[in-house]
């Protein structure tokens, strides 16, 4: 018969902290030096839409003044009905979503049940909060964290800070160096009935706007054929954002543009 531990509940994040401490991971050794050489992501949004919530990323990781990557991923289901955004230390981030993603499986296996997506939004704000000594040093996790509330029949996303804190916006939000730039793109286009081609439409021009002002953000790039993570979830699930209709809207957006529009 398996040797239990001597944690009892259906956290698999909370199990790892009590009984096998050593499999989390350990970042409150490393200096600042270290955490300027770290890559980051930058520019992350998600906002309500008709059908259910919509989440992005560029795909430019930089470490201090140099890219890092040109192909990053920065948006990750997980579970069938949320996602995921990641700003900030890149390995940790993606560490923390990847945790996250065993964290809902696990409990689903101990309950029976689905955690409400509340539910899993707090879960991420435990761990952010235990990450905030890392987060001192300079390697913190700001993540956005979005879904379809299967309960309440309709698309939410939330922003934490760096101690855990977590806010729900009704609307959109955007973080990373470039969120700014973002937010603003968003006042402009983001309406609560956007269809899914309005939606990627409104996404595709929030990250082409942070790019053009934010040196750390990358836009489309069609002569490497690097495109941006647009995922969209709703009540069949979440699925993504094609890179053709990435690229559609994209060169509607410079039509626009060269036509004097203000996308």
């Amino acid at each position: 018969m398996p040797l239990r531990g001597s944690y009892q509940g259906s956290s698999f994040f909370e199990l790892l902290q009590v009984d096998q401490p050593h499999l989390l991971p350990d970042l409150s050794a490393w200096g600042r030096s270290a955490a300027e050489m770290t890559p980051h992501g930058t520019t992350v949004l998600a906002f309500r839409y008709g059908d259910g919530v919509l989440v992005a990323g560029d795909r430019l990781a930089t470490a201090g003044h140099s890219v890092a990557s040109r192909d990053v991923v920065k948006v990750f289901e997980t579970d069938p009905y949320s996602l995921m955004a990641i700003s900030g230390a890149a390995g940790p981030s993606i560490e923390m979503a990847r945790i996250l993603s065993v964290e809902l499986e696990h409990y689903e296996k101990i309950e029976g049940e689905r955690l409400e997506l509340e539910g899993k939004a707090n879960k991420l704000s435990q761990m952010i909060r235990a990450n905030l000594p890392a987060a001192m040093q300079g390697l913190a996790v700001v993540p956005l964290f979005a879904g379809f509330d299967t309960r309440r029949k309709r698309g939410r996303l939330w922003k934490f800070d760096i101690t855990g804190g977590r806010y729900e916006e009704t609307e959109f939000e955007a973080t990373g160096s470039g969120g700014l730039y973002a937010r603003e793109s968003l006042k402009h286009t983001w309406r609560t009935e956007l269809d899914r081609r309005g939606a990627i439409q409104a996404a595709v021009a929030a990250l082409t706007a942070a790019a053009d002002e934010d040196r750390a953000t990358g836009g489309v790039d069609l002569e490497r054929g690097i495109f941006p993570i647009i995922k969209l979830c709703t009540s069949s699930g979440h699925n993504d954002a094609t890179n053709e209709e990435i690229a559609t809207v994209y060169r509607s957006i410079l039509d626009a543009r060269a036509a004097g529009g203000n996308l």
